[in-house]
């Protein structure tokens, strides 16, 4: 499967999510939606982010926009880190790594001197007709969020 390219349609995809949820793209046409892909539940940086979204909820939510956050943990670890933190979105689990293939966000990394593949830190915004709008890629956390709600405010 190809990997996703600004100004194209996504392609339709079905996700497992918190809450007993399945995400089918098709079903959010309509509306804007944001992706965020992330490293690992309840890590330092993942959870500033997290939190973020979350604080910024509201004005998301004005603009028609829904929010997912992605990563490979399991969706007990999901429920459990969107309960900790009273994430107001779902959290996708993506074990097999077919979303990760999809928006191309599975990279080489180096931690403590050893080379592992790991989610590289992405946003997605989509908006109401399916079309990739922003990317952000290699996403350093402080003041991320209000670049992609100033995107979202902007479409």
């Amino acid at each position: 499967m190809p990997s996703v390219e600004l100004n194209k349609t996504i392609p339709d995809f079905e996700a497992a999510a918190t809450g007993d949820q399945t995400v089918r793209l098709a079903d959010l046409r309509g509306r804007n939606v944001v992706i965020y892909f992330y490293p690992k539940d309840d890590t330092p940086g993942c959870t500033t982010e997290s939190q973020d979204f979350r604080d910024n909820m509201q004005a998301f939510t004005e603009h028609d926009t829904e929010i997912f956050g992605v990563s490979r943990d399991g969706l007990k670890s999901h429920d459990n880190f969107r309960g900790k933190f009273e994430l107001p979105f779902h959290l996708i689990s993506d074990k097999d790594e077919k979303l990760c293939a999809l928006f191309d966000v599975i990279k080489l990394k180096k931690l403590y001197g050893k080379e592992y593949m790991g989610i590289d830190r992405s946003t997605f915004l989509i908006d109401a007709k399916g079309v990739l709008r922003h990317e952000w890629r290699g996403v350093k956390v402080p003041g991320h969020v209000d670049e992609v709600l100033t995107a979202v405010k902007a479409l």
